[in-house]
């Protein structure tokens, strides 16, 4: 016999996977010109022409032996001293090459970093709504999901809230700002609060609470800033990918960074060492290793994703619809007509809209729209929002 809760996890696709899975045989059905498929936070923004031609020259000038070699298990020695310098220079981050391990995506840093601290009966929190992946890579390391609801509206930090949902069980809290599916973006008042709360728990409690900061949509806000949680809250560790930053979703690479001024903090880089290994994660894929190290600071063209972004929201709360404006990452996050939220995306296919329910995002009643699209297929899509939302006999606002 196979193990069965992960025979389960393969057979049921999460529901992100399924409508894209979906929108793939539909397109194969009628056209992909016919479907309008918002469900994969997939960038459609070309990679910058400096990673095309860093890759070129890596494998044109190193030698093959040094190209595809295994680099240390934690990252090459030069990738890791350069992410620590990049970051004290644009953060001033205060942070080390010693304590950064060089990862397959945000995923495998999550992963990674949940296993490295948390026991089975440890609980890890998070603010509603999350990646609904954040449940699996709890649940897989023996730890709980707790689930803290954020401030209605805006989707900050409610303190009471906080106060409520960190107990004697808590070992860590998972932040993702810009945050999906929201596009909410922490503000420092909000981090604020959260630094305060996790201190007087750890010390009401007599252990450290860990901040673990999910972003790989850092460099994707619009008219703001993400603040750096190293410069908060000592108990930080940082899980960074640089799939949406310069539109490499598909090479997985990223990096856990363990705070210097953490409690145990080198104790818990072992551990982060430890989990990689018990993983299978060590040595992240080397070319990309010493591809972004070329690449710090630099970006695909971000620009598209605010075009889009403010295209499709002043057109849905036109139309009547009541979206969350985002001020980062590229998602919109859109009121449900109704309240079932899986119904009305059921119903958005008869349009072929490809929508995803919020449900499994921890909260019912809204949809994520995936905005990274070309822009051209927003503008395709918007007559059929437009039915959409006259089927359900919205009202355009005065």
């Amino acid at each position: 016999m196979v193990n069965q809760k992960m025979k389960q996890l393969g057979q049921n696709r999460s529901v992100i996977r399924d409508i894209f899975e979906y929108g793939r045989r539909r397109k194969e059905q009628i056209g992909e010109e016919n479907v309008f498929d918002f469900s994969l936070g997939n960038p459609s923004v070309p990679a910058p022409e400096i990673l095309t031609q860093t890759l070129e020259r890596l494998i044109k000038d190193t030698p093959p032996q040094l190209l595809h070699a295994y680099t240390s298990a934690a990252g090459d020695d030069g990738v890791r001293r350069a992410v620590a310098e990049y970051l004290n220079n644009t953060y001033d981050a205060g942070v080390s090459p010693d304590y950064i391990y060089m990862t397959c995506g945000a995923a495998a840093s999550l992963t990674i970093s949940l296993t490295a601290l948390t026991e089975p009966g440890d609980e890890a929190a998070v603010f509603a709504p999350f990646f609904p992946e954040y449940r699996v890579f709890a649940e897989q390391a023996g730890a709980k999901l707790k689930v803290i609801p954020s401030r209605k509206g805006d989707f900050q930090a409610d303190a009471d809230e906080i106060e409520k949902g960190i107990t004697p069980a808590t070992k860590c809290l998972i932040i993702n700002s810009p945050n999906n599916p929201t596009g909410a973006v922490l503000t420092d008042e909000s981090i604020q609060t959260i630094a305060h709360i996790l201190t007087a728990k750890q010390q009401q409690y007599g252990h450290p609470i860990y901040l673990i900061s999910d972003e790989p949509y850092r460099e994707l806000v619009y008219g703001t800033e993400a603040p750096y949680l190293t410069k908060y809250y000592d108990n930080t560790i940082v899980c960074y990918s640089f799939s949406k930053s310069l539109s490499l979703p598909g090479e997985r690479i990223g990096y856990v960074l363990v705070s210097p001024k953490a409690q145990s903090c080198s104790d818990i880089f072992d551990a982060v060492c430890g989990a990689g290994r018990a993983l299978g994660f060590v040595c992240a894929p080397a070319l990309f290793q010493y591809a972004v190290k070329e690449c710090l600071g630099q970006t695909a063209d971000l620009s598209v994703y605010d075009a889009n972004r403010t295209l499709l929201y002043g057109a849905l709360t036109d139309y009547g619809f009541e979206c969350v404006k985002p001020d980062g990452a590229f998602y919109l996050f859109m009121k449900s007509p109704e309240p079932d939220a899986v119904r009305f995306c059921q119903r958005a296919k008869k349009y072929e809209l490809l929508l995803v329910p919020a449900d499994s995002f921890g909260c019912e009643g809204y949809v994520r729209i995936s905005y990274c699209v070309q822009t051209d297929r927003i503008k395709a899509a918007l007559p059929q929002f437009k039915r959409l939302a006259e089927d359900y006999g919205l009202k355009q606002p005065d």
